[in-house]
């Protein structure tokens, strides 16, 4: 799960953490009102959304009065922001950031992320902050420096020590550096992050440092242990079919594809959906009903991939084990009638009563095109919407 700016710069502070003061905007009406509230020789006015690249899309104003301010806020109210990690559509402002600027000495790189290949907490550090961190890893990777933790030790002063000196960091900007990489641990930990950003992470013209920018993604697997986080998700930066997805208790991702596929199981679903783009057709979604649904859930889940219009065409791919595919078959069925699927429908099942499976399919009177395997599913799939 991700959340805003202001809210990441909110926990970072309860962790001790130098951060921008500003305000929230989520009202146009409130506008004028709140920036009154600031006072300040700066002024950064910024679209809250969930997506880099903001600056670019001119989605990030520097102004020095307050009246430009406003302006600046109520012109970027309500707009689409379309930035490189949005959707050509890009994704409407509801939420505005105003905070007091500063003079900036120099700008790093910091992070802290998963490291899932080591099973540790790595941190991704940089002299070259305030750009996009993927492009000094391509063109310039010896300027990438990593730390990871041994979970076994966990947080030492060493890493610490090791973060601000490879930064270069002198005198009392050394200790101010050991706190942010201690503090931000804590937090990454505490809250059960996947990663903590801070992009920029500056220097003051006095020496000081501070998080100029934030970003935290969390593990949505541990919100349940988190109320007051899981409080902080806003809805509308979230794709509508994956929110009413995950309500129902179904993995679902939207792609860009036009080939619905309905699946038990994570792996499977991803050799779904290789194998559709192996035939020449794209994927219109992830979606993974899980090892033990019924007929309410594939039901539910045929609702979601219908209602992408830009699906052309559904292909169903279950193994059977603890799902019974006569138990699949009797869900599909129910699901075409009750919903009148009108794009091609192609079925393969495998597995625990799959002979009952495809009985019931084929003597169901519906169109659906059964396949005897996923090889054999792809191309009928393919050949359908041709």
């Amino acid at each position: 799960m991700n959340i805003h700016e202001y809210q990441a710069k909110m926990i970072l502070r309860q962790y001790g953490i130098p951060t921008s003061t500003g305000v929230v905007i989520l009202k146009r009406e409130d506008i004028d009102r709140l920036i009154d509230e600031l006072n300040a020789d700066l002024y950064v006015v910024k679209a809250q959304i969930h997506a880099g690249g903001r600056g670019k899309a001119g989605g990030v104003k520097v102004v020095k009065e307050k009246d430009l301010a406003k302006k600046a806020a109520h012109a970027m109210f309500g707009i689409n922001l379309v930035t490189p990690q949005t959707s050509a559509e890009g994704q409407k402002v509801q939420r505005i950031y105003v905070e007091a600027g500063c003079d900036i000495g120099q700008e790093y790189y910091f992070s802290a992320v998963f490291n899932r290949s080591k099973s540790k907490i790595t941190f991704i550090t940089s002299t070259e902050g305030g750009v996009d961190i993927e492009e000094v890893a391509h063109s310039n990777p010896e300027k990438i420096i990593e730390v990871t933790v041994d979970p076994a030790i966990g947080m030492k002063p060493f890493y610490q020590r090791e973060i601000a000196y490879r930064l270069g960091f002198k005198g009392e900007q050394i200790k101010q550096m050991m706190q942010i990489v201690e503090s931000t641990y804590k937090a990454f930990v505490e809250t059960d992050a996947n990663q903590i950003e801070i992009n920029p992470l500056i220097t003051k013209t006095d020496g000081s440092l501070l998080a100029l920018d934030a970003k935290i993604n969390f593990d949505d697997n541990a919100l349940f242990k988190h109320p007051n986080i899981l409080g902080l998700r806003d809805e509308d930066e979230e794709n509508v079919l994956e929110t009413k997805a995950a309500t129902a208790g179904i993995s679902y991702v939207k792609m860009e594809g036009n080939i619905g596929c309905m699946v038990n199981g994570a792996g499977l679903a991803m050799a779904t959906m290789d194998i559709i783009k192996l035939y020449g057709a794209q994927p219109a979604n992830f979606l993974d009903v899980g090892g033990g649904a019924d007929r309410e859930r594939v039901s539910e889940a045929f609702k979601i991939i219908l209602s992408d219009s830009g699906v052309q065409g559904i292909l169903v791919n279950i193994f059977g084990g603890i799902m019974r595919c006569d138990i699949i078959a009797e869900g599909i069925i129910a699901a075409v009638k009750e919903i009148g699927i009108t794009v091609p429908l192609v079925v393969r099942l495998a597995g625990t009563n799959f002979e009952l499976g495809r009985d019931i399919l084929k003597n169901s009177g519906l169109k659906i095109i059964a396949a005897s395997d996923l090889g054999d599913a792809a191309e009928k799939i393919v050949a359908a919407l041709q």
